[in-house]
This record gives C-alpha cells, sequence and structure tokens, in this order.
C-alpha cells in the first residue's frame, strides 16, 4: 500500500477503510484528487466518511498555505518589530465583534493546530515508559487530543420543568420526556452534539456488576431488619423496593442476592454483564426518546401505553444523548443533573465530579414559587462546595419557569395580561436576588454578577407564540449558549496545554525530577484557566502561545525531522 495513504489513515483514525484503499490503488498522487462522489464509495459509512472529507480538506489547505514561520510572529527583535507593524486589516488581527453562529477554525488556526500537534506527536514518542514521569507526561500529551467541552448542569426537582426547559433551548421538542411522563431517577443525563454523524444517539453507560450485588446484598439486609417492623413509609425502604421492582418485578421478594444476578434477568442488556457500553441509534428524537425510557423512567409503561416488564434505570450510571446538527451544543453539554446525589456510591462520585467540573449552573424551578421554594435553594447550597471550590463553575442562572401562567389570568385582557406577567416576572426577579444576597457562603465563591434570574416560558417558546423577552427569556439562554460556543477555542485549549507540558520537561531537565508532577498539574491548570478567562479567543493569543511552544521546544536540544 502507498505510504503516503497508509500514513494518513493511520493518523486520521481511519485504519478499518485501508484494504478498501489499497484495492482501488489509491496513490499520493490519486488521493489528493479524491471528490466526494469517489469518497462516499471508499468509505460507505457517513461518519468516517465526514471525518475524512474534513481532514482532507485540512490538508489540502496546509499544501497550499505559506510558509509557518513567515506568517507566525518571530521571536527575534526584527520579527516583533515586523509583527507590530503588521496593517490593522491583517488576518491575525482580533474581528470587532464575535459572530453568533458556531465557526470552524479559521485558515491560520488550522495550520497553527496541526504544527503543534506534529510536535506534541514527536514529543510523544520520544518518551519513554521507563519512570512514573514518562507515563505521566505521555498521558497528558494524549488528553490533549480530548475536547474539553463546557458542561453547563441543570439542576431542579421533578415537574419544575428541566426537560421541557432544554427541548425548548436546543430546539428538539421531543428528546427528553416531560409533561406527565416521569423524568429519569437518579439517572444522570447528558445532552451534546453529533460530531460524526446525522443520527440521534443514546450512549448508556452501567454501573458494574459488582457494584449491583453489593447493593443487592446491603438492601436484602435492610429489608430483613425492617420486616417485622412494617416501615413501608421510611423512604430508604421505598427507595430500594422502588429499584427492585422495576428491574425484577416481584420475584425479588423471594430471591436470594446470588439468584437475583442470573442471566436470565439481564438477557436485553449483555453489554451489562460484559461492562460495556449500549449503544442506541435512531433516525429521529422521538423515536430515541421511546427506546431510551426503559433506562431513564420509572413508568410502568413506554409509549402508546405498553406494558414493560423489565425497566434498567437501577443500573443505569449515566445516559449521554447526542444530538445531529445543532449550533448550541457544539462545544457545550448540558447535564440534566437529579436534585441530590445518589445512595449508589458509583453514581455519587459522578455526580459530584461532573458538578465539579461545571463553568455553569443552572438552577430550574417554577416561577410562583422561586424565592419560596424550599428544595431550589437546598440544591443551590449542597452543590455550592462542589461548584465553588472546583474554580470552574463562573456562572450561576436562576431559571424561573412558567412564566406564562399567572392566576385570575381569564380577568385579564390580553393587554392587560401582558402587563400582569411582566411586573410579575420582574418582581420576581427581585425577590430571588435578595434571596442570593443572604446566602453568605455561596457568596464567598460568587459574587452578584456571576449570579443572573431569568423568566422563562418553554410552552409559549415551543408554540412561536411569545418571543418577547419580557415574557420568555429563552433566546436570552440560546444565546448564551452560543457565546459559550464561541469562546471556545480548540486550538488555544490544545497550545495553551501544549505549552504547559513542554514548561515543565525544560524544567525537569534543568532541575530533575522533585515535586514534577505537582508542578504539572498546577502549570496545566493554570494553562486552562488563561484560556478560558480569555476576554477573545483571539488568533495573536494563539500565535503568540505557539511562539512559547517551539521556544521551550527548541530548549529541550532536539527539533522534529524538517516535513
Amino acid at each position: 500500500m502507498d505510504d503516503f495513504v497508509h500514513k494518513k489513515l493511520i493518523e486520521w483514525d481511519l485504519e478499518k477503510w485501508m484494504d478498501t484503499f489499497e484495492d482501488k490503488e489509491i496513490t499520493e498522487e490519486s488521493f489528493y484528487e479524491l471528490n466526494d462522489e469517489l469518497i462516499d464509495k471508499l468509505i460507505p459509512k457517513a461518519g468516517p466518511r465526514i471525518k475524512f472529507k474534513k481532514r482532507l480538506k485540512q490538508l489540502k489547505e496546509q499544501e497550499e498555505a505559506p510558509d509557518l514561520d513567515q506568517v507566525l510572529p518571530s521571536t527575534s527583535d526584527e520579527g516583533k518589530r515586523k509583527f507590530e507593524h503588521q496593517d490593522k486589516s491583517s488576518e491575525l488581527q482580533p474581528p470587532a465583534k464575535r459572530q453568533r453562529s458556531c465557526k470552524p477554525r479559521s485558515f491560520l488556526e488550522t495550520i497553527i493546530l496541526s504544527d503543534v500537534k506534529y510536535i506534541m506527536r514527536y514529543v510523544h514518542d520520544k518518551l519513554h515508559d521507563q519512570d512514573k514521569l514518562s507515563v505521566f507526561l505521555k498521558k497528558k500529551i494524549c488528553d490533549l487530543e480530548t475536547d474539553k467541552r463546557e458542561l453547563v448542569g441543570v439542576f431542579g426537582k421533578t415537574g419544575a420543568g428541566k426537560s421541557s426547559l432544554i427541548n425548548a433551548i436546543i430546539e428538539e421538542k421531543n428528546l427528553l420526556p416531560s409533561g406527565s411522563i416521569s423524568a429519569c431517577t437518579s439517572v444522570m443525563i447528558k445532552v451534546e452534539a453529533n460530531m460524526h454523524s446525522s443520527n440521534y444517539e443514546a450512549d448508556i453507560e452501567f454501573i458494574t456488576k459488582e457494584e449491583w450485588k453489593d447493593e443487592l446484598g446491603s438492601w436484602q439486609q435492610i429489608l430483613g431488619d425492617n420486616e417485622d417492623d412494617k416501615m413501608e413509609a421510611d423512604d430508604d425502604y421505598r427507595d430500594i423496593t422502588e429499584k427492585l421492582s422495576a428491574l425484577y418485578g416481584e420475584e425479588w421478594k423471594q430471591k436470594s442476592t446470588e439468584n437475583l444476578m442470573n442471566s436470565k434477568y439481564f438477557k436485553e442488556i449483555p453489554e451489562f454483564l460484559q461492562c460495556r457500553r449500549k449503544i442506541l441509534t435512531c433516525e429521529s428524537a422521538n423515536e430515541l426518546s421511546e427506546r431510551c425510557a426503559r433506562y431513564t423512567r420509572s413508568d410502568s409503561k413506554q409509549g402508546d401505553g405498553k406494558d414493560v416488564k423489565r425497566w434498567y434505570w437501577p443500573l443505569v450510571k449515566c445516559v449521554t444523548l447526542k444530538v445531529p446538527n445543532n449550533d448550541f451544543l457544539q462545544h457545550v453539554t448540558l447535564v440534566d443533573l437529579p436534585g441530590n446525589g445518589d445512595r449508589n456510591k458509583s453514581r455519587d462520585e459522578m455526580w459530584k465530579q461532573i458538578v465539579g467540573d461545571c463553568s455553569t449552573v443552572w438552577i430550574v424551578t417554577e416561577i410562583n414559587r422561586a424565592a419560596s421554594e424550599k428544595e431550589a435553594w437546598e440544591i443551590l447550597e449542597s452543590a455550592s462546595s462542589l461548584i465553588g471550590n472546583g474554580d470552574k463553575c463562573r456562572q450561576i442562572h436562576f431559571i424561573c419557569t412558567k412564566s406564562d401562567q399567572i392566576e385570575d389570568s381569564d380577568d385579564y385582557s390580553s393587554t392587560q395580561l401582558h402587563k400582569r406577567i411582566v411586573e410579575r416576572n420582574m418582581q420576581v426577579k427581585e425577590e430571588v436576588r435578595k434571596e442570593f444576597s443572604k446566602l453568605n457562603e455561596i457568596k464567598k465563591h460568587f459574587t452578584d454578577d456571576c449570579f443572573k434570574v431569568f423568566t422563562v416560558s418553554s410552552k409559549e417558546f415551543v408554540k412561536k407564540k411569545c418571543l418577547n423577552p419580557d415574557e420568555t427569556e429563552i433566546p436570552k439562554l440560546q444565546d448564551f449558549l452560543k457565546d459559550l460556543n464561541d469562546c471556545h477555542s480548540e486550538t488555544l485549549n490544545y497550545v495553551s496545554g501544549a505549552h504547559g507540558i513542554l514548561s515543565l520537561i525544560q524544567g525537569a531537565n534543568c532541575r530533575g525530577v522533585k515535586h514534577i508532577l505537582e508542578t504539572l498539574q498546577k502549570t496545566m491548570k493554570e494553562s486552562i484557566e488563561l484560556s478560558l478567562n480569555a476576554d477573545d479567543c483571539s488568533l495573536p493569543d494563539v500565535s503568540a502561545a505557539l511562539v512559547m511552544v517551539k521556544d521551550h521546544y527548541n530548549e529541550l536540544g532536539s527539533s522534529p525531522d524538517n516535513r
């Protein structure tokens, strides 16, 4: 097989199609001449085909680009003066105003990212697995390839309108169950973009067999102790029996732990026994919602009133729903979190980690009880230590739902009703802000500027009858997600991370390896914060970061081969 083609397919993680390219005798010369029609025949699956077309386009752009050292600012005095006197219309100048829609990387950013990745691959290959430091460094270099998505945690008790809110914001009416259908019980749901295909997908992650067996053992002991006392009213008792009945029906009452682990109960989910994830692929949001029901809901019926014998939500750790072609989710993940932690250790640890990694937290509650509802403020207080001490959460949004509903609405004309709704919404906002000002512990981590209040009506937004921001501020939340996507720079994140790693390697060569792991963690944290806190992810910032990366790399005393 042509060496160039072989190398590119490996580099682009498309090894599966090597035989096809070899069979069609695709060489380096013909590789560059592939058009959409030929690519469709070579790679029939949508996900890999989209990836190949994207990579090929970038490769062609790089081949046509000028030498990188001519494009980027030099570190010499002459180079610095040249960069400082560039015309203001230069491509390197930051845009006057960031566009709202999600934009692909610019031509220059593509070159920069490709160059830094080449350097880091070379460094990775030169590191040996002979000591803990090298192993740790290689892992950090691999982690750079992972897209660092912005997490938005969505809290609120059942019935507050979380599902309807998420559906409305991302404009997917039927994705998450809402209304009379129960929401998920102790199941975390992530919603993000499908970047690989045009399908709707669900990635279902289970707890382990060992964890479930341990739960069964502890539950049977609790149920046995409480049998004589008839403690059916106890919360723990109800929680345990609900989970057991969901999976086993009435059979669990006379079965031992070993019997309940029999594989016959898991025939429909072999992935659970094999410690693998279950993937569901659908063509519509409605179809995906129905197929996910058994893994997220606690109903006794599924869609169209169909009875379901087994519900698998007690075994689920997390469900990730992937939505195609959604600009709101390109670099953002919405995490629908239960109001309180779960008793299962695995789910509880995941809940804590996710909350600590959220850049924004949404507290969702009904507008009529926004300032007084105990649960909403308890959720905020219980999560505050995690979101505050993690140093990643920068904003808290208190979202008051069902803003279109008002008492005695029939007594008002349409004009009067509109005026009454606007007045009520403004009043609620002021009351919520006053309540927040009383939370001294939370305000140690968050100032008033970090706390915002929104009043929304998912129902009216979906009906398209009410887009007035005074009545529903869902468009403002959509704009927030778009801005969050725009400020996410894959290039800046990667380059700043690479700079941190190379800075540490340089220091290790000079001072030895004492406290190296702690230093790396601190350096990487500061680098990531630098990129996240930047007011504008502009190209000059990225270019300057690349110059620092190249400087540090050259000081290591080795250089990659010329390309």
